[in-house]
């Protein structure tokens, strides 16, 4: 299978979750993208959940430029420093591994390895993994420091995009969805709402 490209390198690991800085300024992952790392003999699977862009230096806050530019462009362009001084990072959870082609839709026994590369899935491998819509379990049960019914949507959504007939497969993931929350029909009335 073709590998794409890396977009960032593991900083921070959970059995749960990691957080990854990308190696671009500014080229984070979308919301809800499948991104997976190797931590041999596995590779790890998540979506991503939250991208931040900061200061390298913590406390210290980016000041406002661009007083007398005319565009955002030329901030870079005559600070060519910030580029150096910023970072984009993006937070990911995990939704499951494969090992020995297995594919295992729960969390794994060990976290991410620190610098493990991570990459952004083909639409090959998104199809594969998403399968099984077993995933929907524990993206549905988790807790966030946002709304998880964005989450859930966004993470359909960009699936979707990678199948043939991305209308099938929402609606597939719809039904799995509403045996998740047949009690939570709030929740599943707002997820099922941001699919469209």
């Amino acid at each position: 299978m073709a590998e794409a490209p890396r977009v960032g390198e593991v900083i921070e690991a959970s059995t749960t979750a990691f957080v990854a800085q990308c190696y671009e300024l500014y080229q984070s992952p979308p919301l809800g993208s499948l991104v997976k790392t190797k931590d041999s003999p596995r590779e790890l699977y998540g979506f991503v959940y939250y991208a931040t862009t900061t200061s390298l230096e913590p406390g210290r806050r980016p000041i406002a430029r661009g007083k007398d530019e005319a565009s955002e462009e030329a901030i870079y362009q005559s600070s060519p420093q910030l580029s150096q001084l910023l970072k984009s990072e993006f937070s990911t959870l995990v939704v499951g591994y494969r090992e020995n082609e297995i594919w295992h839709h729960y969390l794994p026994p060990k976290p991410a390895r620190i610098h493990g590369f991570v990459h952004l899935c083909p639409d090959g491998e998104v199809r594969e993994f998403s399968q099984s819509l077993s995933f929907l379990n524990l993206l549905v049960n988790t807790s966030l420091p946002l709304p998880t019914d964005e989450i859930v949507a966004a993470c359909l959504r960009q699936m979707s995009q990678a199948h043939e007939d991305p209308r099938a497969f929402l609606v597939a993931a719809g039904k799995e969805l509403a045996l998740l929350l047949s009690s939570d029909f709030n929740q599943l009335k707002a997820v099922l709402g941001r699919l469209k």
